[in-house]
């Protein structure tokens, strides 16, 4: 684990942070505005620290900082080395780089627009990303008779060059055909120059042209003229509706929604120029380190604008502020040459397309779980990598997982989920109310509830097939227990005392770092973090966790109740709802007086003593006036 500095050594001033691994490596970076500040609280008990950065500071052997100037130069900094190192404990954002751009090549002799996937080249402009690529394909269909701009590769020009003619897009309008010069450099540039102007957001110009020379043309009998330009404005007005307006015409804007969970989020952003949607952008980020949602806008739109294809706009609209609002917008002022506010909309239609954009980040989230879930070879290579990584004896089709849940001691609830070819197997999910286990006790519930469970199937199997039940007849091929070395114990020992340790293969995830043991082995297994395998595991735990915490609310919620308001005489189930409801809960009931429960007109004169009576005693009643003088008469 890496040592303390010494406190005199560290400055109180801007800077990056370093963490490195025994071998060098950089394996987390970070920035600070005092780095003496931010520094010391990694050095505390790591009982106190968020687990992932427990994790992060018992895998590093030292600390190293670049002090700058400022913050923003901090920030700068820190995502440069994030970028050079790629640190294992630092978020990782997977674009998707199968995202398709319009894209103009500007520095070229004869530009030209194409759809062009992966990384950003010099001396071309961007368009989008939009989600299909035949949408951008229409799209420059239709703004070729506006725009007659070669499409051509570079071999394909040269070649038409050489041979003199032009090639059949230059006959169907559709190209100027520079590459045998019926267009002078200085128009073909004009083209280059409207297209991008129109690409920008800045449709109004090109539509009042064409209109111009529609009504020039015809004034000056040139019908089949007019006509044709006629038919380049209906192109371009069809290109335009693509084009959703959300906003003022004046307003460039870009709008960021996320959709998340502990270990990942799904991030969509629409880019809005002057007042329509020209593209939009999703990725998803694993959460390798700890993150407040703060912390996450922050590392967004780090990611989003180191190389924003569209540029910076004059306001970025985030589902939440970043920790520290005023240095991302002196950072992207500086990006942009002028200001640029960063806000969470609050009324009104920025809110509503706000709204809009975090729909699509959790539909697309949604999606991208279920493609994980439902591609069987991802499913495939999470058994056959889980087999590989545990030294199973085969790949585990069915695993169960076990997890605990209470409130210190009370309404003591165990979960199992099944997982069969790493899909869920609801119908053999099982809900464990723990017997014998009183106060604070993980360990001694988990062996009751894997006793039961494990000795059921003994039973089971015991029996001719025909007579089984089915509930426990199963054994799982992988037994997972939520939790570390000592609920994996448990779990052996209970294995060991039915006579199952041969039979059955168990293991434990420990969420606090992701660990996985088995028997036999101090160190943990290493799943490797992003493979299939460790999802998969990751998976069932969560839903065993979901499982058993959805189970303890359902008793609590009974017992709170019962307890306090069952066995009212008079007091039936929906009464006792709409008294918890109308008095503030149970706790409402139990403070309100005797006058209160009387005043209450739809709730009986001699019910209202009842629950009084109930709740405080015949001796803590308190006399009410009459019911004819409280309620106007009889």
């Amino acid at each position: 684990m890496v040592q303390r500095p010494p406190t005199g050594t560290i400055p109180d001033a801007a800077g990056s942070y370093q963490f490195k691994d025994a071998q060098g490596r950089v394996i987390y970076v970070g920035k600070a505005r005092s780095l003496r500040q931010r520094l010391s609280n990694y050095f505390q008990d790591p009982r106190h620290l968020p687990p992932r950065t427990a994790a992060m500071v018992a895998a590093a052997e030292t600390v190293e900082w670049i002090q700058v100037r400022n913050e923003v130069e901090a920030l700068m900094l820190e995502y440069s080395l994030i970028k050079q190192h790629r640190p294992r404990f630092n978020i990782r954002l997977r674009d998707d780089k199968s995202y398709p751009f319009l894209a103009v090549t500007v520095e070229d002799e004869w530009p030209r627009p194409t759809v062009m996937r992966g990384r950003k080249r010099k001396g071309v402009r961007y368009f989008g990303p939009y989600a299909h690529a035949y949408a951008i394909r229409e799209t420059l269909d239709l703004l070729l008779r506006t725009f007659p701009l070669r499409t051509c590769s570079d071999n394909k020009f040269r070649r038409h060059e050489r041979l003199g003619r032009p090639c059949l897009l230059f006959h169907i309008e559709k190209c100027s055909g520079p590459c045998v010069g019926e267009v002078d450099k200085a128009v073909y540039d004009q083209l280059v120059g409207e297209l991008l102007d129109f690409l920008d957001g800045d449709t109004d110009t090109v539509v009042r042209r064409l209109e111009t020379q529609m009504r020039t043309a015809a004034d000056h009998l040139e019908y089949e003229r007019a006509a044709r330009v006629r038919d380049r404005l209906t192109s371009v007005r069809k290109a335009i509706e693509r084009q959703q307006m959300v906003a003022d015409r004046n307003e460039d804007l870009d709008v960021i929604g996320i959709a998340e969970d502990d270990l990942e989020a799904a991030v969509q952003v629409f880019f809005v120029r002057r007042g329509r949607v020209v593209g939009r952008k999703g990725f998803v980020v694993d959460k390798v380190e700890d993150l407040a949602p703060g912390e996450l806008v922050g590392d967004v739109m780090e990611a989003l604008y180191d190389d924003a294809p569209l540029g910076v706009p004059k306001a970025v609209l985030v589902p939440r502020e970043p920790d520290d609002p005023d240095l991302y917008c002196q950072w992207l002022s500086q990006l942009r040459g002028s200001r640029v506010d960063v806000r969470v909309p609050q009324r009104g239609a920025k809110r509503e397309l706000q709204e809009t954009v975090t729909r699509n980040a959790a539909e697309e989230f949604t999606r991208h779980r279920l493609r994980r879930a439902s591609d069987h070879n991802a499913r495939a290579r999470a058994l056959n990598e889980l087999q590989e990584a545990l030294g199973l004896p085969e790949a585990p089709l069915r695993i169960e997982c076990y997890d605990m849940s209470h409130i210190q001691g009370t309404d003591y609830v165990g979960s199992m989920v099944v997982m069969e070819d790493a899909l869920p197997r609801k119908s053999d999910y099982r809900r464990f109310k723990v017997r014998t286990v009183g106060g604070n006790d993980d360990f001694a519930a988990m062996e009751e509830v894997l006793t039961r469970r494990l000795s059921a199937y003994i039973d089971e199997r015991a029996l001719p097939v025909s007579e089984r039940s089915g509930r426990f007849s199963y054994p799982p091929q992988l037994l997972l227990v939520d939790g570390g070395k000592g609920q994996l114990s448990v779990a052996v020992r209970v294995l060991e005392d039915l006579g199952l340790d041969e039979e059955i293969p168990v293991a434990s995830l420990a969420k606090r770092f992701e660990e996985v043991f088995v028997p036999g082995q101090a160190d943990p297994v290493r799943v490797p973090r992003g493979s299939e395998a460790l999802y998969l595991l990751q998976r069932i735990r969560d839903e065993a966790h979901r499982f058993a915490i959805s189970y303890h609310r359902e008793l609590r919620g009974k017992r709170m109740t019962r307890s306090a308001l069952d066995d009212v005489k008079g007091l039936g189930p929906t009464r006792r709802k709409r008294l918890a409801k109308e008095m503030g809960g149970v706790a409402g009931v139990r403070r309100a007086s005797l006058d209160d429960l009387l005043a209450l007109s739809w709730l009986p004169d001699d019910v209202a003593r009842a629950v009084h009576d109930k709740l405080h005693g015949p001796g803590g009643r308190e006399p009410g006036p009459p019911a004819a003088s409280r309620r106007g008469g009889g």
